[in-house]
């Protein structure tokens, strides 16, 4: 039997939350890739990327951020820039350089281009956004997001303003959304534990003591933003080659506040939360639409259950379904007993 106190152990230990949901997420796909979940199922897993994303952010520094999804709308859009079609290119963007209106690039360099560009805007407005703290923060980023949503919503040679831009490739599968999720989890899982995810968190829990102790709150909270900015863009570029199809409308408030209520319902202030609450709200939805399709409810039920579950959420379980915690080793050597959960330091 291995000592439970062996180098080998305590890393086992260390990298349980990440393997685990991990292990989720792959034998989700694995069941579901191939039946007629599977549009649910690709979607959801994005929507696992854009909510690790936020974590990143959020979970760390303890500022809710509204922003997010226009790094989403900008990753989004520069992937659609790079691998629609000739004609489509012409027809949608015709203000877009020579070069990008003459050359189409593999989805793969084009979406990490994306998340580039989308890192650059938040590493941009963070200088300003991060000397914010609490609700002026906060604030500060639903400014952010409607900046960007009105810039590309009347940026007609750019990003066809209110139309629709059609002919974007079909390149995101379920297979490839679940290599993202996992890379974008591992992303998270490593900030948090380095010494930029430690400074943030100390500043999360008492700013004036973290600043007391050397630590740059501004630099830490850029440093994260950015990071997350750009796992949001290269999100977006996934998601627009899901649909096939995008428009500016689509990157504003509803998507915004769906993913912050799974980030929420399932703890904001650790990995598997981000994890566990998009599983939890995307199953949930999934099956309110089908009992809408089937006639059972009335329509739009599943926007109203969501905003009971979060509701509920709130008032009874304030840290969400993880309490804020990650599920940790639960044999032989965890002092705090099997199947137990303990708290992230």
């Amino acid at each position: 039997m291995i000592e439970a106190n062996t180098p080998l152990m305590r890393f086992v230990r260390e990298v349980w939350p990440l393997v685990l949901n991990g292990l989720i997420l792959v034998a989700i796909t694995a069941v579901l890739a191939g039946g007629n979940m599977k549009v649910p199922l690709t979607e959801g897993l994005i929507r696992v990327s854009i909510v690790v994303a936020l974590y990143i952010f959020i979970g760390n520094s303890g500022i809710l951020s509204f922003g997010h999804i226009a790094f989403m709308m900008i990753g989004a859009y520069a992937t659609a820039w790079q691998t629609c079609c000739d004609y489509t290119r012409d027809l949608f963007f015709p203000g877009l350089p020579t070069y990008l209106l003459e050359t189409t690039h593999p989805f793969i360099p084009a979406i990490i281009l994306g998340g580039i560009l989308a890192a650059f805007a938040a590493l941009v407005s963070g200088f300003a956004l991060m000397r914010l703290s609490g609700i002026a923060a906060s604030i500060g980023t639903f400014a952010l997001l409607m900046i960007l949503y009105t810039v590309y919503l009347r940026w007609q040679t750019w990003t066809a303003g209110n139309s629709t831009v059609t002919g974007i490739p079909f390149d995101t599968t379920a297979w490839n959304a679940l290599a993202f999720a996992l890379i974008t989890m591992l992303a998270a899982f490593l900030y948090s534990r380095s010494k930029f995810g430690l400074a943030l968190r100390a500043s999360r829990e008492d700013e004036v003591a973290a600043k007391a102790a050397g630590v740059n709150v501004f630099r830490q909270r850029l440093i994260a933003f950015v990071i997350s900015g750009f796992f949001a863009g290269v999100a977006g570029g996934f998601y627009g080659s899901f649909l096939g199809t995008i428009t500016v409308p689509s990157f504003h408030l509803p998507l915004t506040f769906i993913t912050l209520a799974m980030l929420v319902v399932g703890g904001m202030q650790s990995l598997s939360g981000a994890v566990i609450g998009t599983i939890a709200v995307t199953a949930f939805l999934q099956v309110l639409r089908i009992f809408e399709t089937n006639g059972w409810i009335p329509s739009s039920s599943a926007d109203m259950g969501l905003g009971v579950v979060l509701l509920l959420i709130l008032i009874f379980r304030g840290s969400g379904i993880t309490n804020n915690t990650e599920i940790f080793f639960p044999f032989k050597g965890n002092a705090s007993g099997a199947g137990s959960i303990k708290r992230q330091s």
